[in-house]
């Protein structure tokens, strides 16, 4: 075979696999034609930005086309909520986070919007983690608690309807007392602020607080759970079952996109529901992820999706009505009592 057959056999064989590899993608019903963009509505190296890049890179694999990942942080995440949802209804914008927030947005009195204007698409679920600053005098979870019933911890959340926020407030009506809330724009801010001293504690979530409890720059107390947590290369975290009896309610935050319901191409969601019934669920780099963060993973879309958030709402709502920070009762909302 001389030099000129085997460059076109080569090059033949590339083109082979190529159309092997877009094959798949050309039975969606969507074929999109210029990039695609997803707002984080939260700071970079937060956990919805950590695993919204990663969904990224699964989509644009399927889709053969550019998935652009844009921080637009403020307001709890409504800012770039509202963003995604004002834009062209083209299914060209989305938008990401925790989808519990859309219930809890009108609630608190940030924004008119409701879970069911959106159409969800999970991806993992995390669950908050009180980690302090190793130099803070507190070296227990009792210590703690016996701070916050003295009301005199600062803990640093992403702000007013964050994960970590429900999780500080859920916390303080189990055990009594108060907390000074320093609030940043984002959970990955909140968690370096910690470190850096700014704040004793955190409640943020634990896959965002992976990394600084590796390498000795958090030190960990509980998890806010009924079950102890794993985190890849440190070991198991208490739950908070083990220091408290009264009965706390659901803290864990479900992650994924959401894309306004009314006016996106009926389309766009058909190719969605397809790749998160086929893809998604068996890809290797988002469960790896998922294991290393102390994550689940927890693939699901439509109305699985929403019943999978819905408690989620319930023990959001309820918490900030027992806090005094909802404008309206949760009962208005259709809310019950969990």
């Amino acid at each position: 075979m001389n030099r000129f057959q085997l460059g076109s056999t080569l090059a033949l064989g590339a083109a082979m696999t190529l159309a092997a590899g877009t094959a798949f993608a050309d039975d969606y019903p969507w074929k999109p034609t210029k990039p695609i963009t997803v707002i984080v509505p939260w700071g970079a190296g937060g956990a919805t930005d950590q695993v919204t890049r990663l969904t990224a890179a699964v989509l644009e694999d399927e889709l053969k086309q550019r998935v652009v990942v844009v921080n637009q942080p403020g307001a709890s995440g409504a800012i770039g909520t509202k963003n995604a949802w004002e834009a062209p209804r083209d299914g060209y914008t989305w938008t990401a986070g925790a989808p519990k927030q859309l219930g809890t947005y009108k609630l608190l009195g940030q924004w008119d919007t409701w879970i069911d204007d959106w159409q969800l698409y999970n991806t993992v679920t995390n669950v908050p983690l009180v980690s302090v600053n190793p130099d803070s005098p507190y070296k227990t979870m009792p210590e703690f608690i016996a701070a916050m019933k003295a009301g005199t911890v600062t803990i640093a959340t992403a702000g007013a309807g964050s994960s970590g926020h429900a999780a500080a407030e859920a916390l303080k009506a189990a055990v009594g007392g108060g907390y000074k809330h320093v609030t940043y724009d984002g959970g990955n801010p909140a968690v370096v602020a910690t470190v850096a001293g700014e704040a004793q504690a955190t409640t943020q979530l634990a896959s965002e607080q992976a990394e600084m409890v590796r390498g000795k720059r958090l030190r960990p107390l509980a998890v806010l759970s009924d079950h102890a947590l794993e985190i890849e290369g440190y070991g198991k975290i208490p739950p908070i079952t083990d220091f408290i009896t009264t009965k706390m309610p659901i803290l864990s935050t479900t992650f994924g996109i959401v894309l306004p319901k009314k006016g996106t191409p009926p389309e766009v969601i058909e190719t969605l529901n397809m790749i998160w019934a086929k893809k998604i669920p068996t890809n290797a780099k988002l469960k790896a992820y998922a294991l290393e963060k102390g994550a689940l993973f927890t693939p699901a879309y439509g109305q699985a999706a929403r019943d999978k958030v819905w408690p989620e709402i319930q023990a959001d709502a309820w918490s900030f009505q027992a806090a005094g920070r909802a404008k309206v009762s949760p009962e208005s909302l259709g809310i019950p009592k969990p």
